[in-house]
């Protein structure tokens, strides 16, 4: 019997056995580095000549990994052995495809510390944003198998006189799934095995700045027991493969997360259809957000500074959810901005090897370039509070920015930075502050910081975003307790780690026989 969901427990680097082991995962994963990793499509390594490295952001002259990269002939050949698979996969057992998801979990937690290094490493995350992810990794396989139980078994319709009526879920086909590199093991586990325990195939082309992480789900699918040509592993650059992945005519589905440009631009090729193409593509994206914490003048101050600051600064705020605007009632407006400045001196920045660093590196040079653009943006619409520097040159390191005064109009606070760089905007009152953070053309998550409970009401009905909290930060959704996804140009609602998220990669089957 199948017990019940629950959430992966985060392991503590506090106690010696934890670090310990981290450590040694460090160590193993380094030792790593000179290797180079071929394609891998229906069931066999394939290499191509053509390789590119993946880089440690931290030390950005050390090599992490060399790829072979994928073209327009091994897409071919991987979609070929998707739709292959697809006669024989689509008809497994839906129970058999879910142990499939429950043994890779098993997996992930035996190799949990190594998973964790390859993103401290491959990616410059800390100790626990990196545990934090595996965790939800693990979880988002544990949750979708148990979904995929539930989808299986009878669903409820009106009976008619006469007949035996059923509804049944069927799988789309063999179709692209296409991570990003800020969560390269979590999204990409999600969307994949999504698609898997459902019955599709998948052609996935990891981030190109993190593929390493893409191919150890690879290997984790394969000890698993997940049939060939299921899982293909193809890498390559995006302005090489990415369009013709989306606008081939045999792909049945597109799953995305990145940006808002990135995925209207996948929404609009793929309402394009192409000569033999049988079916309107579907496209599940998830684009970004603009996030804004509300804090009121009956807001707890102590913790709404924590709750921006962590926040806005987690993961050097490379996060589709990170507070990118704090928007702060007059009232406590001066207060709060001197708290936090005092709350973000205390933020370390280095190599995330070391675990007392709590900032590593943005992930690029190009990354590193545009933050720095938006930060002398930001000197001229607003006042710079604290940051607003380049770390260590070793790596692209980027001091964590606040500025006061900006405008809710200002290019900082309504557009995507994707970096450490956080927007203090005043309002007048809460009505204000909720026009502010609803005045984007975002959507994804927002919080509001208050103890008044009308003013809590308020700001459930009217600030608009796919996920919102109230006294607490707006990073850090839960698989199965907060489905993920947000509104307007954030994507298309698809409420990743809810119960609605395996339905976009099925459709239904209504049968009546008459009696």
């Amino acid at each position: 019997m199948i017990s019940e969901f629950k959430n992966t427990t985060y392991l503590d680097f506090s106690q010696s056995a934890n670090k310990q082991a981290m450590e040694e995962a460090l160590k193993f994963v380094e030792s790593q580095f000179s290797r180079e990793y071929p394609l891998f499509i229906n069931g066999k390594d394939v290499k191509t000549g053509d390789l590119f490295k993946s880089y440690n952001p931290c030390e950005k002259t050390q090599t992490v990994g060399t790829f072979h990269k994928a073209g327009k002939k091994e897409v071919d050949m991987a979609m070929e052995a998707g739709w292959v698979a697809f006669e024989s996969w689509k008809n497994v057992d839906p129970k058999e495809r879910a142990i499939v998801l429950f043994k890779a979990a098993e997996i992930m937690r035996r190799r949990r510390h190594e998973l964790n290094a390859w993103m401290v490493l491959e990616a410059s995350k800390n100790w626990n944003e990196a545990d934090g992810e595996t965790a939800e990794a693990i979880d988002f396989l544990d949750f979708y198998g148990r979904e995929m139980l539930r989808y299986f078994e009878r669903q409820p319709i009106v009976p008619q006189p006469g007949e035996l009526n059923e509804l049944v879920y069927i799988p789309l086909g063999a179709g692209v799934v296409i991570p990003p590199w800020n969560f390269p093991l979590a999204i990409l586990t999600g969307m994949t095995c999504a698609a898997i325990v459902t019955g599709n195939p998948v052609l996935l082309k990891p981030a190109s700045d993190t593929p390493t992480i893409g191919y150890k789900l690879v290997e984790i699918f394969q000890e698993a027991g997940l049939p060939d040509g299921v899982l293909n592993y193809i890498p390559g650059s995006g302005g090489a493969i990415g369009d013709y992945l989306v606008t081939h005519p045999k792909t049945r589905f597109i799953a995305f997360t990145g940006s808002m440009e990135v995925g209207l631009r996948i929404n609009q090729l793929a309402a394009t259809p192409q000569k033999g193409q049988l079916w309107i593509k579907r496209v599940i994206a998830e684009m970004g957000g603009k996030d804004a914490i509300v804090v009121d003048d009956e807001a707890d101050l102590a913790s709404a500074v924590e709750g921006v600051a962590v926040g806005a600064f987690g993961f050097q705020g490379q996060k589709c959810s990170a507070c990118s605007r704090a928007i702060i009632h007059e009232k406590v407006y001066d207060e709060f901005v001197q708290r936090l400045a005092e709350r973000v001196r205390k933020i370390t920045v280095g190599p995330v090897v070391n675990p007392a660093n709590w900032m590593g590196a943005v992930m690029s040079a190009g990354a590193q370039e545009k933050i720095m653009s938006y930060i002398e943006i930001g000197k001229k619409e607003g006042k710079l509070v604290i940051g607003g520097e380049i770390g260590p040159d070793a790596g692209y390191f980027i001091k964590p920015t606040v500025f006061k005064d900006v405008p809710a109009t200002g290019r900082i606070s309504c557009e995507e930075i994707f970096g450490p760089v956080l927007a203090v905007t005043k309002a007048r009152d809460l009505d204000e502050a909720i026009e502010f953070a609803n005045a984007t053309d975002y959507g994804l998550t927002g919080a509001v910081y208050t103890r008044n409970r009308f003013k809590i009401e308020k700001a459930k009905r009217e600030f608009h975003c796919g996920n919102l909290y109230v006294n607490r930060k707006c990073t850090g959704a839960m698989v199965g307790g907060h489905p993920f996804g947000g509104f307007n140009m954030s994507g298309t609602d698809s409420k990743a780690g809810g119960r609605d998220y395996l339905l976009l990669f099925l459709q239904a089957k209504s049968i009546a026989e008459k009696l």
